[in-house]
């Protein structure tokens, strides 16, 4: 069998066990396109699958995109148009000018990277700068950079109401401040299960005032919870899992 083959009847299967419990799924792009032609045609032949099994579930295309206009133009196009995914994320460093392409698709969830899961983000995310021309009124002069952009976003880039976060459960006090500052916009949280982020920790630091807006992302510690023919069953039961945890803390 292909890789290509391998890879669709692989996550075929963990969707057709999970579709019902789910509010997302998110494919990392990267993954895919490291197989070449063969990667992206298994990630178009797993969307399109995704939207057969469980039509009223978005698709988050993990690609991390930032780059100028016109560059983010193409892929747009990429992601929604030729992969056909509902939501993407981006990263802000380029600003909102540049990222106008996406913020442009009203009916496309744009999730911007804003307080990311990995050791190393404090490095620029923790800076502390003038909080400038987003300060509101008592806001302190100066914020951590993470900060600046989760207020940008809310205030500046969210127009058309298809905007969202992107915050690490590894960093629940982090994760506190930024649902905080932007009210009930929906925040992706990556890092639970084998990243090592508390559930406990993180509902209570994301949950809106609905006790909702949260999107929990696990995915070693689902697809990967056996490597035997039994993996749709035990990724349907960590699926189980995960759900019930995050519903305790709600």
């Amino acid at each position: 069998m292909s890789i290509a083959n391998t890879v669709v009847a692989f996550n075929k299967a963990n969707v057709e066990a999970t579709q019902d419990i789910v509010c997302a799924y998110k494919p990392n792009f990267a993954f895919y396109i490291a197989h070449g032609d063969e990667g992206v045609a298994a990630l178009n032949r797993t969307i399109v699958d995704i939207h057969i099994i469980a039509p009223d579930v978005p698709v988050i295309l993990d690609c991390k995109d930032g780059d100028i206009g016109n560059t983010n133009a193409g892929y747009v196009k990429m992601a929604f148009d030729y992969c056909q995914a509902d939501a993407i994320t981006v990263s802000p460093y380029l600003g909102g000018e540049a990222l106008q392409p996406f913020l442009d698709c009203k009916d496309k969830g744009i999730f911007v990277l804003c307080r990311t899961s990995n050791p190393g983000a404090g490095e620029f995310q923790d800076l502390r700068i003038s909080t400038g021309p987003v300060m509101v009124d008592n806001d302190p002069p100066y914020r951590p950079l993470y900060q600046i952009v989760a207020q940008n976003v809310a205030a500046n880039w969210n127009k058309n109401g298809n905007c969202a976060l992107v915050v690490g459960a590894t960093y629940p006090d982090e994760l506190r401040q930024v649902r905080e500052l932007v009210g009930d916009m929906p925040i992706l949280i990556p890092a639970v299960g084998a990243q090592g982020g508390d559930v406990e920790k993180a509902v209570k630091a994301g949950k809106n005032s609905q006790g909702q807006g949260m999107i929990f992302n696990s995915s070693r510690g689902i697809i990967f919870a056996s490597n035997g023919p039994d993996f749709a069953e035990a990724a349907r039961r960590e699926t189980l899992k995960l759900h019930t945890l995050i519903n305790q803390y709600r």
